[in-house]
């Protein structure tokens, strides 16, 4: 049986122009052997679930900056279960107050990573919720 690997996109909703961090977290879970699509700047929720759909990705990671992480991010998690998209792992990285966290986990997010976060966390963190969700990346 062929191993199939993690597929991830990578998406930088909102109008939020900086990308630097999300380009260097794609090409760091290329490195640990997964699959990853980036979908580049300015990407509304539809385009974002969208790709994850026509790419049949298991995990999606949100890059924000801006601040519109409340309008953003129920978004997604309401397109994904009207797609049947439950089962996608949903992370989120960038500049998310300490308040708004709960809330954030409450509607389905997997995982919140701050600006200092370890890559080697993240990476660990999407292997061990995609292995329990049957895929594996290729080391």
């Amino acid at each position: 049986m062929s191993e199939q690997r993690i597929r991830v996109l990578v998406a930088k909703p909102g109008l939020d122009g900086h990308d630097r961090g999300a380009k260097v977290i794609a090409r760091a879970l290329r490195d640990a052997g997964m699959e990853v699509i980036y979908t580049g700047l300015r990407q509304t929720p539809e385009m974002i679930v969208n790709a994850a759909l026509q790419e049949d990705v298991q995990v999606i990671g949100l890059s924000i900056l801006s601040g519109a992480h409340n309008a953003i991010v129920p978004r997604v998690m309401d397109l994904l279960k009207q797609s049947k998209m439950e089962d996608v792992i949903v992370i989120v990285g960038g500049i998310i107050p300490d308040q708004d966290m709960d809330n954030l986990k409450k509607i389905g997010v997997a995982a919140i990573f701050q600006p200092g976060t370890a890559m080697d966390e993240i990476v660990q963190f999407i292997r061990t919720h995609a292995h329990s969700h049957g895929v594996t990346a290729r080391n």
